[in-house]
């Protein structure tokens, strides 16, 4: 049974199995949270500059991530709040939803200590560190060379079902990812699958069919010619489904899932980016 976050000091709460290795790293307050300045700074064009994220090394030799939300905007905030039905730290929404998620069997990275303080009825400052997913890395790197001598010694076939039925298992809590790209999936070396980055994650009252589309168009876009081909496709949709043969309305559908992808590769193209399910010779990915 996974034990109850500590509340050592205001706005600080910690896994006790971690506690003491915090404080020697130095992470043991919201304050000596938002001091670090070790670690690697990981950054992107398009990362907001109230966003922080750190990889670090904790002194027990395991890797941790650290996001930090400095004074994010009050729009953002209330987008949030209204995308996920409560008000919370940003920070909070990268924890994603736990209980539903363990009962539906789907992997994510372990939550080792949060927080966060208000400024009246916005968010000052939040964090949240996770633990690194221990030999695992993200399909995005991972296909599809790896199909050469299969994923971690299963089958190509294998993981195909392996994948669709992770993807029916997340899907069926009612929740919708909103960036399903595969560098948001991770394959351990046993092959055990996680979702990552689920700040976005959300259950959508009256929109889960439109947020459905756009969660597989992203797995659809992402998921390279060269290995993917078309079988593996309907492959993949069959097992989500978990069916046996299409139907008129799967078709319909799977042109919404097309659509969609389409519509991501034009913008994709106009900032210059490869699209990964219409190329069709070279590679660009990282071998096993």
């Amino acid at each position: 049974m996974d034990q109850p976050f500590l509340q050592p000091v205001s706005g600080f709460f910690v896994n006790p199995q971690y506690q003491q290795t915090l404080k020697e790293a130095g992470l043991n307050s919201l304050d000596a949270v938002f001091a670090y300045e070790q670690g690697q700074r990981l950054t992107k064009s398009n990362l907001a500059s109230w966003r922080h994220r750190v990889r670090l090394q904790l002194p027990d030799g395991q890797i941790a991530y650290l996001k930090r939300y400095s004074a994010p905007p009050p729009s953002v905030q209330i987008k949030s709040w209204l995308q996920h039905g409560h008000r919370g730290f940003l920070s909070e929404y990268d924890k994603g939803p736990l209980n539903e998620l363990k009962k539906a069997d789907v992997s994510i990275p372990q939550v080792i200590a949060y927080g966060g303080r208000w400024a009246g009825l916005f968010e000052k400052r939040s964090f949240i560190i996770t633990l690194e997913i221990p030999n695992a890395h993200s399909l995005e790197t991972q296909l599809p060379d790896c199909f050469e001598k299969s994923v971690s010694n299963l089958p190509k076939r294998d993981f195909i079902l392996k994948l669709a039925d992770f993807i029916h298992r997340f899907h069926k809590t009612g929740y919708r990812h909103r960036d399903l790209y595969l560098c948001h999936i991770f394959l351990s070396e046993n092959t055990t699958l996680y979702l990552i980055d689920l700040h976005r994650t959300f259950k959508p009252n009256l929109t889960g069919k439109r947020y459905q589309v756009k969660d597989l168009a992203q797995l659809h876009y992402s998921s390279p010619a060269e290995g993917v081909s078309d079988t593996d496709r309907l492959r993949f949709y069959l097992e989500y489904t978990q069916k046996k043969k299409l139907s008129f309305s799967d078709k319909v559908f799977l042109r919404k899932i097309h659509a969609k992808a389409l519509h991501i590769a034009r913008h994709d193209r106009k900032h210059g980016r490869v699209v990964p399910f219409e190329k069709r010779s070279g590679k660009n990915t990282t071998p096993c």
